[in-house]
C-alpha cells in the first residue's frame, strides 16, 4: 500500500513507485532491458528507501554516460520525486567486478605507519628523431 502525503485541503498524493521510476529512466540506455534487476528496501520509521540495480556489465557506458553525467541525471531525478514525499531515497548500482580502488583492501592495515605504496618504475621518455 502506497503512502500518502497530505496535500491542501482533502487532496492526497501516493508516494511515488520508485522501482517503475528506475525502470523507467534507466531502461532506454539498455541494450537488453530484460537484464535490469531492481530491488528496494523500505524502512518506514525513518522514511528512508534504498535501491539497488544490477544490469550487464557492457550497457555499463551508457548507464553512467561520460563524465558520469546520465547517473547524476537519474539519481537527481529521484532524489526530486522523494524530496516532494519528504523521502530519502539512496540509489546503488551494483556489479560483478571487484572494486578497482585499493582503499578498499588496504582499511584496517595501518599497523605501522610506514607502508609505503609500490611505485611502477619509470617509463624512459619518448625520442624525437630530429632531421
Amino acid at each position: 500500500m502506497p503512502n500518502k502525503t497530505k496535500l491542501s485541503g482533502d487532496q492526497t498524493a501516493a508516494s511515488p513507485n520508485y522501482e517503475k521510476l528506475v525502470r523507467f529512466l534507466i531502461e532506454p540506455f539498455l541494450d537488453n532491458p530484460q537484464s535490469l534487476c531492481v530491488n528496494s528496501e523500505v524502512n518506514q520509521n525513518k522514511k528512508k528507501i534504498w535501491l539497488r540495480v544490477a544490469f550487464d556489465k557492457g550497457d555499463r557506458g551508457k548507464v553512467f554516460g561520460r563524465g558520469g553525467r546520465n547517473i547524476q541525471a537519474i539519481r537527481t531525478a529521484i532524489k526530486t520525486a522523494a524530496t516532494a514525499h519528504n523521502d530519502s531515497v539512496f540509489l546503488d548500482i551494483y556489479s560483478d567486478e571487484p572494486a578497482k580502488s585499493d582503499d578498499f583492501g588496504r582499511r584496517g592495515s595501518r599497523d605501522s605507519g610506514n607502508a609505503r605504496r609500490r611505485k611502477s618504475p619509470a617509463k624512459p621518455a619518448p625520442r624525437i628523431a630530429k632531421k
